[in-house]
């Protein structure tokens, strides 16, 4: 745990902000031996952390789930267990707003509600848009204040109620199958086939900085992908490259991949 690489990590001048800002933090409650949390992380931001913090003592992830992807950096004294995350005195809080069964709401409206109600990101974790209801993360410190103020998404009216995190909601992503074939496993095919573009246009894509591997930017178009890994590109959606068969007579790579909707 040294903050003079801070600089050999940070690639933007934003992210040297984010992890002197994280730093402060975990060596504040390190110093002090108290518990200690940042603000919610996204796996990119969690990947740089960890290259910050090394495997200093005491330090875990966590989000309100286990497979959350959105996470806050915790620093537990060794007189808490990790257990104690998941207690009333969790910095994680879950929300859940609920709405008439009729409204079709998405991630998206949930989360243009939330920054629309003068919020930052990254006090915002995973959001579970379910039939009627939304179960969402939040940090404890704003957990008050939406409960007061977050009355709508869009139109439709929202009630909102504050749930223990071993009650959370998490509903079955809907899913469409693909089977295809690749010419190999390059990144700039996997895109090509998930979102049906063409693979001059997903490699545009990449260059962009558009694209993400399990949550992770990548800017390198012949980068293989591994079965299981889920890719997004940004205004898109996501995929997961769910299977990775037998080659064709032709030499081509059949592939399953799922297409979240």
């Amino acid at each position: 745990m040294d903050r003079s690489n801070i600089e050999k990590i940070a690639r933007r001048p934003e992210d040297r902000l984010l992890l002197a800002k994280l730093y402060d933090k975990i060596d504040a409650g390190i110093r002090r031996n108290i518990p200690a949390n940042t603000c919610f992380l996204s796996p990119a931001e969690q990947e740089m952390a960890r290259f910050l913090f090394g495997n200093t003592e005491g330090l875990v992830f966590f989000g309100g789930r286990a497979d959350a992807e959105r996470k806050m950096l915790c620093y537990l004294p060794d007189y808490l267990e990790p257990d104690s995350l998941m207690g009333a005195e969790s910095p994680v809080v879950c929300l859940r707003a609920a709405f008439h069964a009729g409204e079709n709401l998405t991630h998206r409206d949930f989360l243009g509600a939330l920054m629309g109600a003068g919020v930052a990101r990254e006090t915002v974790g995973d959001i579970y848009p379910g039939e009627g209801s939304c179960d969402f993360f939040v940090t404890g410190e704003i957990a008050p204040y939406l409960l007061q103020n977050l009355t709508s998404a869009g139109r439709t009216r929202l009630s909102l109620t504050a749930v223990p995190l071993s009650e959370v909601k998490r509903p079955e992503e809907k899913v469409a199958i693909l089977k295809d074939t690749l010419a190999s496993l390059r990144l700039d095919c996997v895109v090509s086939a998930g979102f049906r573009v063409s693979r001059t246009l997903a490699a545009s894509y990449i260059a962009a900085g558009r694209v993400a591997v399990d949550g992770i930017p990548r800017e390198n178009g012949d980068r293989p992908v591994p079965a299981g890994a889920k890719v997004s590109v940004r205004g898109l959606g996501k995929i997961q490259l769910a299977e990775i068969g037998g080659q064709t007579k032709k030499g081509r790579v059949s592939v399953t991949i799922h297409r979240y909707l």
